[in-house]
């Protein structure tokens, strides 16, 4: 991808910092509306991103020809897409490592059951639709498999399903691919954000009481407590951080035979150990709290804002109710398969539940809902034990809908 394919100006990198920040105002106080104790949080940044997507792709995009071309606003949405990305999850990686690995060990077989369970119903779902819904379509076979293999893509908000689903499909079909996921994407944010905070509610969860499960659940989980005796490299521990991030990159742009960890999983994964170990020798490898939730947040932010900008383009120019439908059935189904299985079957509290249902839908934005919802960043490991196995899962998923469908 070019980075820059069109004319870059003061002009346009001041409207594009102007188009994040209007973003940002308008949808954290849409995001702020509570309806019977439910609101859409940061999510409501990502449907502010969706209409400001729409609007940009026909008109807005004509009139902004003086200043920058549509194809430079999309590539810089991108970059804002993966920075936020970055910053989101290199976040989780830390928050996340100090529990994490006693957490795994202690849960591993439940953590790895579940992900596969809620990969496999979506792709049983997906399947489902493209067997009864290719008889009342006007495409091709091929085209609409590789549409709804992008819906499921989008559905479990999957980034690199959506680029094994391209790969699957060729070259002459990754159009429809990223339609579908455009499609779909849509509701696979903002259905498992609304998810994560009715659950608790229609269960009439004591959330104090779910808090100290949790706890339970991690007891003997040991934190660094060394942290105030180590060398500083700065005082908000910035320095670590860029450094986990930069060596996950380079980690997640390997392949192997066509796999990789993606830069989301190469990022999770250092910061994981990163945070973990909390120190290398005398040195702190370990951000503050502070600057943990900061960057969290600012990622969660920046991500929803390029992807939502993308994700409404596309919605308003190939929109069908059916293909909506279709993305809903993908993402419903597996969150409730995945629920039930962890309640009933695997017997896990409700926040290793959800925690483990955000990470095994993929799914980011829900991620940072729960943390406030759940009012601990302890679910965090939860997400972080399901999400890789989840992602290794949801790419293997997408290449065996395109062969064999």
């Amino acid at each position: 991808m070019e980075l820059f394919d069109g004319i870059l100006s003061v002009k346009g990198v001041t409207f594009l910092i102007f188009s994040v920040m209007i973003i940002a105002a308008t949808g954290y106080l849409l995001g702020r509306i509570t309806i019977k104790g439910v609101s859409l949080g940061t999510a409501g940044v990502f449907l502010m991103a969706l209409v400001y997507g729409g609007a940009c792709d026909g008109v807005f995009y004509d009139r902004l020809s003086d200043q920058m071309n549509a194809s430079f606003v999309k590539n810089s949405l991108s970059i804002i897409d993966t920075l936020g990305l970055v910053l989101f999850v290199s976040a989780v990686g830390f928050i996340a490592g100090p529990n994490f690995f006693s957490n795994f060990k202690k849960n591993f077989k439940s953590f790895v059951a579940l992900a596969i369970i809620v990969i496999l119903s979506g792709g049983l779902a997906c399947a489902g639709c493209i067997l009864v819904g290719r008889n009342f379509t006007g495409l091709e076979n091929n085209e609409f498999t590789a549409l709804m293999a992008g819906l499921l893509s989008g559905a479990l908000t999957s980034t690199p399903g959506l680029s094994a689903a391209k790969e699957a499909a060729g070259h002459e079909l990754e159009d429809a691919v990223a339609v579908g996921s455009g499609i779909a994407y849509i509701f696979g944010v903002i259905g498992v954000v609304l998810f994560v905070q009715l659950i608790p509610k229609m269960l009439k969860a004591d959330m104090n009481k779910e808090r100290e499960l949790l706890k339970a659940a991690s007891k003997g989980n040991k934190k660094n407590d060394d942290k105030t005796k180590l060398i500083e490299m700065d005082s908000f521990g910035l320095m670590p951080f860029a450094l986990a991030a930069v060596i996950g990159i380079i980690i997640g742009s390997f392949k192997f035979k066509n796999f990789s960890l993606s830069t989301t999983g190469g990022c999770l994964l250092v910061c994981l150990i990163f945070g973990h170990f909390g120190h290398a020798g005398k040195i702190s490898i370990m951000p503050k709290d502070s600057t943990l939730k900061v960057l969290r947040e600012l990622g969660l932010m920046l991500f929803l804002i390029g992807s939502g900008v993308k994700g409404g383009a596309k919605f308003v120019e190939y929109f069908k109710p059916v293909y909506f439908v279709y993305g809903m059935i993908m993402t419903i189904v597996p969150m409730i398969i995945g629920f039930l299985f962890a309640k009933y079957v695997l017997k896990l509290n409700l926040l290793n539940n959800l925690g483990s249902i955000t990470g095994g839908m993929t799914s980011t934005p829900a991620l940072g809902t729960l943390i406030t919802t759940a009012g601990t960043e302890d679910v965090a490991s939860a997400y972080a034990a399901t999400y890789p196995v989840a992602l290794i899962s949801v790419v293997l998923t997408e290449q065996l809908i395109i062969m064999l469908l």
